[in-house]
């Protein structure tokens, strides 16, 4: 079990566009485990490779649901329909959230850690954290694209799941 540093927003790699996986080997089967690793470390529920600072298109992602966790390599999101408005939190970004518009339905495909092909179909919940990670991999930030964004108050406690 290793746990990686999160690196924080103004940090400029979290703004850099991250690089295509070319090379499927151990190296990547070790990022993939330390990223879920720390991810379930800060009690998030995604993290994409930027916010450990390394571009490359690598995400995870478990909001608690029958998908457990998913790893993805090379995500694009090639469907979205709907819409949804909620609130949106970052590990790269402590103390804010934000309401966020996203799609309620998307379809992402990518590979596996092996670099097999293959597609997931994520509604509600698990499509907001899909979107967001995709768009980390791209330097986009929630912050960025808020209609609101607001400070969590100390005293509660009570974060809003971090993606």
């Amino acid at each position: 079990m290793a746990i990686r540093l999160i690196v924080k927003d103004p940090d400029p790699v979290l703004r850099e566009r991250a690089k295509e996986v070319t090379k499927f080997n151990a190296n990547l089967h070790k990022l993939l485990r330390d990223m879920a690793d720390t991810m379930y470390d800060a009690k998030g529920v995604g993290l994409a490779a930027p916010q450990i600072g390394i571009l490359k298109r690598v995400i995870v992602v478990d909001v608690g649901d029958e998908h457990g966790l998913i790893e993805m390599v090379n995500p694009e999101i090639v469907e979205r329909e709907g819409e949804q408005i909620g609130p949106e939190g970052c590990l790269s970004i402590p103390g804010l959230n934000g309401i966020v518009r996203r799609a309620q339905r998307v379809v992402v495909k990518g590979q596996d850690r092996d670099g097999n092909p293959f597609t997931v179909e994520a509604e509600g919940y698990l499509a907001r954290a899909f979107q967001h990670e995709v768009d980390h991999l791209n330097g986009v930030l929630f912050t960025d694209i808020a209609d609101e964004v607001y400070k969590i108050p100390e005293s509660t406690g009570q974060e809003e799941e971090e993606e």
